[in-house]
């Protein structure tokens, strides 16, 4: 009864959720009761797997095994978190309250989609659930209903219903295979069993338009050009879901079919793993060092991940396998952890363009150290969990001989290291433009310092410290800050004067110190300043969060960021034992 209950209980809560009497006013804390209550069942549900090897709900067709516990351990576990950052995030984000209830409404839609996945253990009903992850799904990437959203959500739509079709050819396949050989039921034991009688080439080719149909669910490269869309256009909340955990519990379906079709086809399975699996890793790596979009990043590092993982089952052998499974856990850990740490971001600052994004960390030091930890820990640098699974993946792929693809997988890992780092690195560290300079002591002037002085009705040698002024936005308010660029060395009371009378949207108020400044400008005697430079504008300041430890992020975002980060850095150093014979029967699952 437990395993119906961790189905029925998001189902139950977006029916809550849509009725406008109960939804309205109590759609978060329904879904908050519904996640968390969530997690506990799938925690006595996977700890009853762990001691028994399976959980039978009903024979032949809701099962829960070690690789089918993992999964729903994840997705629950995401899925509360979401639900918490959900409390703080959407409010802020969302122009229109009242419209809320829908969000989590669809919210809890896509959570029973997901735990559907991993509970059934019939290939056709299996085909059914992704497909329902597809279609609950598009509503929550096209919800905040703008062109960018709404394009993105239509060739979400589009792309993965197309490989659904060729996906659901490969089941029908699939099960004519298994009528030729011998019959049985329709499920993932009994296909097992007739494995190695049924016909090699419809089993070839079933698995194949599998492959394919669902990997374009999964992101596998050249089927990928969706995911980065639809997975930085939706609410950070369902990004860290669909990047974190919806790719996964697809590629569950695709690695369940392996041990199934690797007694007639022998070597050519991993082969073909090996390809997508490669050309994911490597196309993913590239295209990471020229992205523009911090969000487009992170989705583009799920291409990469969801290949690493393919690759390891590519690997065979025991330890590739367990490495795979390994690999699913960090991922979903990690790369949900990056998307709380994007949606702080974009929290603070409005914009999702890296290079409209400088001096982080002077914002916000918990933002700008979650992004800084979320891309070392997805880029695998140690000592986080990533990095532990890809290490267990390499060596697995040099005990088994694969030489040439381990060689191949380390260069597109370091080029992905490098490609995430260089982006962040700037976002974080990078010094505002216009900052000023604090001379603590006064320089001698010189003859020409003094005349130029003169000419421009400056004044004497005066120093102060300023805060940075920010670049103004609009159209007018751009030509006026390329002209005041253009200018040799301009006065601080130039630039506070030019900032003052800016009047694009975005234009921000001046600082108080700015103002001080302006009105000694104006004396006979005013000041002069140093400039650094340089060319990338600032951090757009938001008068909703003030800068400090926090910078104002909500406390819901801010406590999912602390939990968040607890699996990325402690399963990098420990795995309990539990959780480490988890690992090892699911990846047993797959081994066959």
């Amino acid at each position: 009864m437990t395993v119906f209950a961790i189905v029925l209980l998001p189902l139950l809560a977006a029916v809550l959720c849509w009725i406008p009497a109960v939804g309205k006013r109590a759609a978060a804390p329904v879904t908050f009761v519904s996640s968390a209550g969530l997690l506990a069942l799938t925690i006595h549900v996977t700890a009853r797997v762990v001691v028994l090897g399976k959980v039978v709900a009903l024979a032949n067709w809701v099962e829960v095994d070690s690789f089918g516990a993992l999964i729903l351990l994840l997705v629950s576990s995401v899925g509360v978190l979401a639900c918490i950052y959900s409390l703080g995030y959407m409010p802020k984000m969302t122009h229109d309250s009242s419209i809320l209830h829908h969000y989590y409404g669809n919210f809890n839609l896509f959570i029973f989609s997901m735990v559907l996945v991993p509970v059934v253990v019939s290939p056709s009903i299996e085909w059914l659930a992704v497909e329902f992850t597809t279609l609950l799904s598009v509503l929550l990437v096209g919800f905040e209903s703008n062109s960018e959203a709404l394009e993105a959500a239509w060739k979400y739509a589009v792309l993965t219903l197309t490989g659904a079709a060729i996906a659901l050819f490969g089941f029908l396949l699939l099960f004519w295979a298994m009528q030729k050989g011998g019959g049985g039921s329709y499920t993932w034991a009994g296909l097992a069993a007739v494995a190695a009688k049924m016909p090699p080439v419809v089993l070839k080719t079933a698995f194949l338009m599998i492959l394919v149909g669902f990997g374009a669910k999964v992101g596998l490269v050249p089927l990928h050009t969706w995911l980065p869309d639809a997975h930085s256009q939706a609410p950070t909340p369902i990004c860290a879901l669909l990047s974190g955990v919806e790719t996964t519990a697809v590629l569950y379906v695709i690695l369940r079919l392996m041990p199934i079709v690797r007694p007639a086809l022998g070597g050519a399975i991993e082969r073909w793993a090996l390809i997508f699996g490669l050309l994911s890793v490597g196309v993913a790596a590239f295209l990471l060092i020229q992205v523009h979009d911090y969000k487009r990043l992170f989705a583009y590092s799920t291409v990469e991940h969801m290949g690493i993982i393919l690759t390891a089952a590519g690997f065979g052998g025991a330890a590739a396998h367990y490495g795979a499974m390994y690999q699913i856990l960090a991922h979903a850990a990690t790369k949900s952890f990056c998307f709380f740490a994007a949606g702080a971001v974009l929290l603070l600052t409005g914009e999702r363009d890296i290079a409209s994004i400088r001096g982080l960390m002077q914002r916000s030091r918990v933002a700008g150290s979650a992004l800084l930890v979320g891309a070392l820990a997805i880029a695998g640098a140690p000592p986080f969990v990533v990095f532990l699974g890809e290490f267990l993946i390499l060596r697995a792929g040099l005990s088994e001989g694969r030489y040439v693809a381990v060689g191949l997988l380390a260069v597109f890992l370091v080029v992905a290291f490098f490609g995430i780092l260089l982006h962040v690195n700037r976002m974080v560290f990078s010094r505002v433009a216009g900052e000023a300079r604090v001379l603590t002591e006064p320089e001698p002037p010189t003859g020409e310092e003094i005349e130029g002085e003169e000419r421009l009705g400056s004044p004497p040698w005066i120093s102060v410290s300023l805060t940075p002024v920010e670049r103004p936005t609009g159209t007018a308010s751009a030509h006026l800050a390329e002209a005041l660029e253009a200018m040799p060395s301009p006065t601080a009371s130039q630039v506070v004067r030019a900032e003052g009378h800016s009047s694009g949207p975005g234009a921000s108020e001046a600082h108080p110190a700015s103002l001080e400044a302006s009105s000694a400008s104006s004396s006979p005697s005013s000041v002069r300043t140093r400039t650094d430079g340089l060319s990338a504008p600032p951090v757009v300041a938001d008068p909703k969060f003030p800068s400090g430890f926090a910078g104002g992020l909500p406390w819901p975002c801010v406590l999912t960021l602390l939990l968040a980060a607890i699996p990325v850095v402690v399963f990098g150093v420990y795995v309990p034992h539990p959780l480490y014979e988890l690992l090892s029967r699911a990846a047993a699952v797959i081994g066959g």
